[in-house]
């Protein structure tokens, strides 16, 4: 029997699971939220340093990896994306960044009208529930925002302080009213748990009697009449179902699934399409395009002070920190590893921030990849100082590997493809240097562990981003917004080019990445998505 919705949601995501909140808020819109993977109430998914635990756990995380990338050597790169309620923002590292205003800005001059940022900061507000309130900030909102300035590792005080010698700004708050600069980070928790969109969002509406969610649920096509998406066909354990929508359909699975989906459905360059033995419905070139991702390398240094490494390292130190979580939600297992940061302009002939830096109390030299789970840092004392170029030029795509739906689609992200890129990652570089040589976070230093002195000018240091960068897990724009149907994948209200009653709503919509982590954008996307669903529903009534 063939169930029927007002809307079929497919990803319940960071975006997918605001859509089903700000969607059912009537009592009366039925909505069926769709989820590849199960339930997120695990102990590692809620305590906020348990992403370290959730990086290799195929139970819910797709763990792609990407073809070679010709620019990193031949290397592929991994890429863990959330296959679990909550999506990935159930298994990342919790940072709320929304990205400079100029972004938004670039995105309205881009053709897409509605998206600048005097558009979107109305929405962001509208999901945020800060510790505060002013002009630049939303409270009483259902995701909430922690300042962690009170509680980070001392050591990230001096990291601040270097900085601020050598002359770049400091911000206070990288989302209020100067956001360029360096500081500490904001993540999102409440009470010591991940405030992730499903506990924010989704796990309140549930109660809802016009919610329906579906885990274990893998979308295998979208259903048609003619042009108009009108269901959805998946798999839910092992049985073939299908579901209606009498309104729309919407994709949440973000920059990798919903290219995926749309090309599996006959939407996407019919000539690929063809060769794969998938009947096209519309020739849409630009699915799966315009690729963006930000690559990052870290340079790891030996301290004569304490850090975190020496908190977490020691077995009687795991066991105070957890017995401190387990008290008060609070210690180092309720923070991120990514403390502080920031957002500046590599030198001042650039016209707007060009880098993001991240600085961690910890480090991983000696922990082998699949071992970090274990949240076992190096024996010694140790941080990590990192960057990466913040609006990347190059652009990669994804293509299906066949037209099954289990197969991982193949991810080429193209990185350093052009020299203003290869221009950032030098200048990133050297002013990581800089840092480490500066006070008072030199006096501190004893020994840069990685990549060393011997790696010394720009070839070496180059070869040497080639081979050990890697993705901060920030993959967008994939189905990219903009006017022009034979560029871009979704119109300014985020419906597909060349159908009807179809939507992408997540982060593979972005026209360009923006300067930060992608989640909060993600989040105002599905907030101003859904008030532009419910809008036009309306319209469509009094029509």
């Amino acid at each position: 029997m063939t169930e029927e919705f007002d809307y079929i949601i497919v990803g319940a995501g960071t975006a997918g699971c605001v859509l089903a909140n700000r969607l059912t808020a009537d009592g009366k819109t039925s909505v069926l939220l769709l989820e590849a993977g199960g339930s997120d109430l695990s102990i590692w998914i809620q305590m906020p340093i348990g992403y370290g635990r959730t990086f290799f756990n195929r139970r819910i995380n797709w763990m792609y990896d990407t073809a070679p990338v010709e620019a990193l050597g031949g290397r592929r790169s991994y890429w863990p994306r959330g296959k679990v309620v909550g999506g990935s923002g159930s298994i990342n590292a919790m940072v709320y960044v929304r990205g400079q205003p100029g972004d938004f800005d670039d995105w309205r001059a881009l053709g897409n009208i509605g998206w600048g940022w005097d558009d979107v900061l109305p929405y962001f507000k509208k999901s945020e529930d800060f510790d505060w309130h002013s002009a630049h900030h939303g409270r009483g909102g259902p995701q909430h925002v922690t300042d962690i300035s009170p509680h980070v590792h001392p050591v990230c005080h001096s990291f601040v302080e270097t900085a601020q010698a050598l002359g770049l700004p400091v911000s206070s708050d990288f989302n209020g009213s100067r956001p360029e600069g360096v500081g500490f980070y904001q993540i999102n928790t409440r009470g010591g748990w991940r405030a992730s969109t499903a506990n924010a969002f989704l796990h309140p509406a549930l109660k809802r009697k016009n919610l329906s969610l579906r885990k274990h649920a893998m979308a295998n096509r979208i259903l048609f009449a003619g042009r108009r998406a009108v269901g959805i066909a998946y798999k839910q354990h092992g049985t073939a179902r299908e579901a209606r929508a009498r309104r729309e359909v919407i994709l949440s699975g973000g920059a990798i699934n919903s290219p995926q989906l749309l090309m599996l459905s006959g939407v996407g360059d019919a000539e690929k399409l063809q060769a794969l033995g998938i009947v096209p419905l519309v020739d849409a070139k630009a699915v799966g395009r315009n690729l963006q991702d930000h690559i990052a390398v870290s340079y790891f240094y030996k301290t004569r002070t304490p850090t975190l490494n020496d908190r977490l390292h020691p077995f009687l130190g795991k066991i105070r920190a957890g017995l401190r979580y387990l008290a008060d939600r609070a210690g180092p297992l309720s923070l991120s590893v990514n403390q502080s940061g920031g957002f500046v302009r590599s030198d001042a002939s650039k016209s707007r921030v060009n880098l993001q830096l991240y600085f961690s109390p910890v480090s991983y030299i000696k922990t082998p990849l699949a071992d970090r789970k274990l949240l076992n840092p190096d024996p010694f004392s140790a941080f990590l100082l990192s960057h990466n170029p913040c609006r990347p030029t190059s652009r990669g795509h994804i293509e299906l590997a066949s037209a099954n739906p289990g197969d991982h689609p193949i991810i080429h992200p193209n990185y350093l493809a052009t020299q203003e890129d290869i221009d950032d990652v030098l200048a990133g570089n050297a002013l990581l240097r800089q840092i480490a040589r500066t006070r008072p976070l030199a006096d501190i230093i004893t020994d840069e562990l990685i990549p060393g002195a011997n790696v010394d000018g720009n070839a070496a240091q180059l070869a040497d981003f080639r081979a050990r960068a890697d993705t901060v897990y920030h993959p967008t724009s994939s189905c990219m917004m903009g006017p022009d149907a034979r560029a871009s994948v979704v119109d300014a209200r985020l419906r597909v080019h060349g159908v009807d009653g179809l939507r992408v709503v997540d982060a593979s919509v972005f026209p360009t990445i923006t300067s930060g982590n992608t989640n909060a954008p993600t989040v105002m996307v599905a907030e101003k998505g859904a008030a532009m669903i419910l809008e036009d529903a309306k319209n469509n009534l009094l029509n």
